[in-house]
């Protein structure tokens, strides 16, 4: 099987009209592939998960409840925070991190039902 493509006739109306599209919502596109793109790592994703349930949580509870050290926690958090699906805010010497609800829209029906898996699973 070869990895040439041999064209007939192509559609000059069809390719410009994706170029179009392409470029009309290549910042919607960008935003989409860097939330899967940082949501794929499941250490991420969990940390995610928590923060969609909890609401906010901290560096050391989600070290405690993920079995991984507090330094491991903060550099997936950095990377959520840099992409701007998490907000952090301190209180005292502790901060707190939550999700930036607008920003993880495209997964959010996945978080919903993950949660409601979960309380499905705590009824029997």
């Amino acid at each position: 099987m070869s990895n040439t493509c041999i064209r007939v006739l192509a559609d000059p109306v069809q390719i410009n009209q994706c170029k179009e599209d392409i470029n009309r919502l290549d910042d919607e596109l960008t935003l989409i592939a860097q939330v899967f793109n940082l949501a794929g790592n499941p250490i991420r994703f969990k940390i995610l998960f928590l923060l969609h349930n909890e609401g906010e949580m901290c560096p050391c509870d989600l070290s405690d409840v993920l079995d991984i050290s507090v330094g491991g926690i903060s550099q997936h958090l950095r990377k959520l925070k840099d992409g701007r699906l998490i907000k952090d805010k301190k209180v005292g010497q502790t901060v707190f991190y939550s999700p930036v609800n607008e920003n993880l829209s495209i997964i959010q029906p996945v978080l919903d039902q993950l949660k409601l898996t979960n309380e499905k699973m705590l009824m029997t």
